[in-house]
């Protein structure tokens, strides 16, 4: 039976600086599961206390072997998002991670509707993302944080959970 396609888009003129994130976890030692497995309800957890800003989040799957799980978020705004991951409870996991990453890579890309995009990939042993095709660099300088590699012009309210200086000392 022949039925007729239901094509629909959307009017996102009410959103004029959408953020479009897009994170994943991808397990690179066997140790890592158990790491990758207590993220899961801490950021339930997170996304059921409704962060300001956060239009939806979905869970997502890349691939069942190795484990590579993730999520996309739509947020408001920049400025809501970098409000929600530099306080707690993200700010504190971000500082674990960043001391040991327990098994696990982690990666995330940002899109932003008034242009532009930006993207970090912390303990990745297989490229995915910008990474397959676009010239690595360090993550030094203006590249440390996301507001420096999305080129954000407003002034930061607070603080970066590590600093650059802190992460190479």
């Amino acid at each position: 039976m022949k039925t007729k396609v239901d094509r629909r888009t959307v009017d996102l003129s009410g959103f004029p600086d959408l953020v479009v994130v897009y994170l994943g976890m991808r397990v690179n030692v066997f140790g890592g599961v158990k790491t990758l497995l207590g993220f899961g309800p801490k950021i339930a957890k997170s996304v059921e206390a409704q962060p300001e800003g956060l239009l939806l989040h979905e869970n997502l799957v890349f691939s069942l072997f190795p484990p590579h799980v993730g999520m996309r978020q739509y947020w408001r705004d920049f400025a809501s998002l970098e409000s929600w991951v530099r306080s707690e409870p993200h700010r504190t996991w971000w500082k674990q991670f960043l001391q040991n990453s327990g098994g696990i890579g982690f990666w995330h890309e940002a899109y932003f509707m008034r242009g532009g995009m930006e993207a970090v990939y912390d303990d990745m042993t297989k490229d995915t993302g910008f990474l397959c095709f676009a010239p690595a660099q360090a993550a030094r300088g203006k590249m440390y944080s996301a507001r420096g590699r999305a080129q954000v012009s407003e002034e930061e309210t607070t603080s970066a959970p590590v600093s650059e200086e802190d992460f190479y000392s």
